[in-house]
C-alpha cells in the first residue's frame, strides 16, 4: 500500500498515512485553496486501507486551524473511519488540541457527537 506523506504549508496540513508503520495523522492548518483536490488522495487511500486495515487504527488529528470547507472533508474522513468501525475493525480517533484553544476543543467534541467512533480528546 502506498504511503501518503504531504509536507504542510501555511495553508495546508501535514498528512502522513503509512499503514506499514501504523501512522495515520493530519496536523497543522487546513485552508487549502481547492480542498476537494487536496483531500481526494486521502479519501482514496482510506478506501483502499479499509479493504484490509491493520488490527488497530488510531487516527491522529492535531489541527491548529481549519476552515469551513476543510471541516466537510474532515467529516468525510471521520465517516470513512466510522464505516471501518462498523465493519468490526478497531478504530479510535485521537483529537489533539492546544489547551488554550476552545474552538479546536469544541470542534473535536462536535465531530465526536456526529460520528460513532471512540474519541480521545487530548489537550497539549
Amino acid at each position: 500500500m502506498n504511503v501518503i506523506k504531504i509536507k504542510g504549508t501555511e495553508d495546508t496540513p501535514t498528512i502522513m498515512l503509512d499503514a506499514d508503520s501504523e501512522i495515520y495523522e493530519i496536523s497543522g492548518r487546513s485552508l487549502p485553496e481547492d480542498v476537494g483536490q487536496f483531500f481526494d488522495p486521502v479519501l482514496q487511500w482510506l478506501d483502499e486501507y479499509a479493504a484490509n486495515p491493520k488490527e488497530k487504527t488510531e487516527f491522529i488529528f492535531k489541527l491548529t486551524y481549519f476552515n469551513t470547507a476543510s471541516s466537510k472533508l474532515l467529516l468525510d474522513i471521520l465517516l470513512k473511519l466510522e464505516d471501518m468501525g462498523e465493519a468490526g475493525h478497531d478504530v479510535k480517533i485521537l483529537w489533539y488540541y492546544p489547551e488554550d484553544d476552545e474552538d479546536m476543543q469544541e470542534a473535536g467534541e462536535e465531530f465526536n457527537e456526529i460520528v460513532d467512533v471512540p474519541f480521545e480528546h487530548i489537550g497539549y
